[in-house]
């Protein structure tokens, strides 16, 4: 019984091993691949084929998967590497590379590691690139050193069997100390630049300042101009209608004389004046003021009710109001010493009539004037 046992044991023992064998060789000799996936297959060490997406089955302990290659685009970050400018400033520059594996082969059998070639490749291109390029260029050509950097790692990975989609410079770092400069550099550019618009503001506000008080003083002259020609032609109007009637009523010597008489008092009343510009003409007015007076006064005494002398005063004296003179001999007087008196400050003061004194005048003798004849139909001509 014993020995029995001991066989039926071994037996099961090997048919274990049996199966666990097939099971081992069926897995070996099933391989599904994933999509975008591709395995390398060698068989007794050589290359045999590149197995794509999909059930594939190998000859068990004589084909061999070498490696599994992914078909996808891929994103490697670099970390940052200094590179010296042509300037002599070391800055630091972190790169991203996209590529993609287009030949599974080529990338397992040309290269041991493909993703520290590239990083390699891209530190030594960077500094041939940023060498030839100083500070200010580096930071503003970005776009350049990226194709330059494309264009090169795509020549050298051609033979790996990657293609560099993209290369882009993630971050570009100078110096602290320059970093400090190029903030200064630009505050003071900004500055310079709010300086420069201040003062263009300030010049247009004065330039269209100074174009509104242009403006307005001419419209202000203007109007000026406009007052005075029609103040002009209403006192041209006043003075030809005045003339006009004066023209019309005849007037006589005498009635010019009285307004004679009437403005010395007005200007006798001004404290300011020193000098009085006596006409002319008034010692001969007052001559005929007192022929009139001393007629019209002769008239009435000599008849009641007769008729007046030609070149009498048609106003009688019973004719004048309450407040009239009542004596015209003390009014002649007394028109008399004040012209005496006007006239002796204004000779004292060396003019009369806006010139020396006249030693005619002064003896009381008046210069002969011929009068103008005055055309009524145009009485300004």
């Amino acid at each position: 019984m014993e020995d029995v046992n001991v066989g039926s044991v071994i037996g099961w023992v090997a048919l274990a091993a049996l199966v666990i064998f097939v099971i081992v060789t069926l897995s070996k000799a099933v391989r599904v691949v994933p999509q975008s996936r591709s395995l390398v297959v060698e068989r007794l060490g050589r290359y045999s084929r590149t197995m794509q997406a999909g059930l594939h089955f190998l000859v068990p302990f004589i084909d061999r998967v070498r490696a599994m290659v992914d078909l996808r685009e891929q994103v490697v970050s670099f970390p940052p590497q200094p590179v010296i400018t042509s300037d002599n400033l070391v800055v630091s520059i972190d790169t991203v590379i996209y590529f993609q594996v287009t030949e599974p082969k080529s990338a397992v059998y040309e290269i041991a590691n493909y993703i520290t070639g590239i990083e390699q490749l891209t530190v030594t291109t960077l500094r041939n690139v940023i060498g030839s390029m100083d500070l200010e260029q580096t930071l503003t050509s970005r776009d350049q050193i990226n194709g330059q950097l494309r264009g090169v790692l795509d020549e050298a990975t051609g033979r790996w069997g990657i293609r560099v989609n993209r290369v882009e410079l993630k971050s570009i770092d100078p110096p602290q100390s320059v970093q400090g400069a190029m903030e200064q550099q630009m505050r003071a550019e900004r500055d310079r630049r709010a300086a420069i618009l201040t003062a263009e503001g300030v010049k247009q506000s004065q330039i269209l300042t100074a174009e509104g008080e242009k403006q307005a003083a001419i419209l202000r002259a203007e109007g000026s101009a406009q007052a005075a020609i029609l103040e002009a032609e209403g006192e041209s109007r006043a003075i030809l209608q005045v003339f006009d009637a004066v023209h019309r009523g005849d007037a006589d010597p005498k009635l010019l004389a009285y307004q004679y008489l009437q403005a010395l008092p007005k200007l006798a009343a001004t404290p300011a004046n020193k000098v009085w510009i006596v006409p002319s003409e008034l010692t001969g007015a007052l001559g005929q003021l007192t022929q009139g007076f001393t007629g019209a006064f002769t008239g009435a005494t000599a008849g009641e009710g007769g008729e007046r002398p030609a070149g009498a005063s048609p106003v009688r004296p019973e004719d004048l109001p309450a407040s009239a003179l009542t004596d015209p001999a003390q009014a002649l007087a007394e028109a008399r010493r004040e012209s005496q008196a006007a006239t002796a400050d204004a000779t004292r003061a060396g003019t009369f009539s806006g010139r020396p004194a006249d030693p005619g005048a002064e003896a009381g003798q008046r210069p002969h004037r011929a009068e103008p004849e005055i055309d009524p139909e145009n009485p300004l001509g």
